[in-house]
């Protein structure tokens, strides 16, 4: 098990809040070899995860960070700016899945949801700082961190790019690095932030048109220099 005994800054808080709660906390093992080994078999995996974690189960909490901790602290990196805070966000998300597992009611994925939470977090983390930022007069905004699936662009054009997302609004920036950064498919992308299919495919569409609008120059602009 690749993380478990790892000292991992939530899982204390986790499992002292559980033991609080008097909910038995067991080893993963427990429920992969369960009394009704059928009943979990016929589970897939997500369902068996939120199962697992639902019931208490640390090692389970242990087996969503080991699957999907790098790329939670990855998206969070690209929304808030920096390593520092995305850490701290990927903590509280774990935390707050343990604390609201119990509305968990499986209209999405497990794996969704948390990710829904995720971007939630890192959202209200980015306006807790920008209100502090305006107290203090400090307009020195950190720039989004990003690492497309493409990586190797050129720093001139990548430093364009994030002031041009800078400029699309919440809905626009969330689908584009959702998608075109990290790499989710339009059927999760719906899940994470509670729209259709349809919608996060034209919303993507929207936010192509006005970066390219934004990073392409001015038509006839060559003509004009020769």
């Amino acid at each position: 098990m690749g993380t478990m005994g790892l000292a991992l800054p939530w899982k204390a808080r986790i499992s002292s809040t559980l033991r609080k709660r008097g909910t038995r906390v067991e080893p993963s093992e427990r429920i992969a070899g369960g009394p009704n080994p059928a009943v979990v078999d016929a589970l897939s995996e997500d369902a068996a995860l939120a199962a697992a974690c639902r019931a208490g189960d640390l090692g389970a909490y242990e087996r969503l960070y080991a699957m999907h901790g790098a790329r939670m602290k990855n998206l969070a990196r690209n929304v808030l700016g920096n390593p520092i805070d995305a850490e701290d966000a990927v903590q509280d998300t774990f935390l707050k899945v343990q604390r609201s597992i119990a509305t968990f009611r499986g209209r999405s994925s497990f794996v969704t949801w948390t990710y829904r939470i995720l971007i939630n977090t890192c959202y209200d983390a980015r306006r807790s700082r920008l209100r502090k930022k305006e107290i203090a007069n400090d307009d020195s905004e950190e720039t989004p961190w990003l690492e497309p699936r493409a990586p190797g662009a050129h720093p001139s054009l990548r430093m364009a790019l994030e002031r041009a997302l800078d400029k699309l609004t919440r809905h626009q920036r969330d689908v584009f690095l959702l998608y075109e950064v990290e790499g989710f498919r339009h059927a999760e992308i719906a899940g994470m932030l509670e729209m259709t299919e349809t919608a996060s495919k034209n919303t993507l569409f929207q936010a192509k048109k006005n970066l390219r609008q934004m990073l392409e120059p001015p038509r006839g602009s060559g003509a004009e220099a020769r």
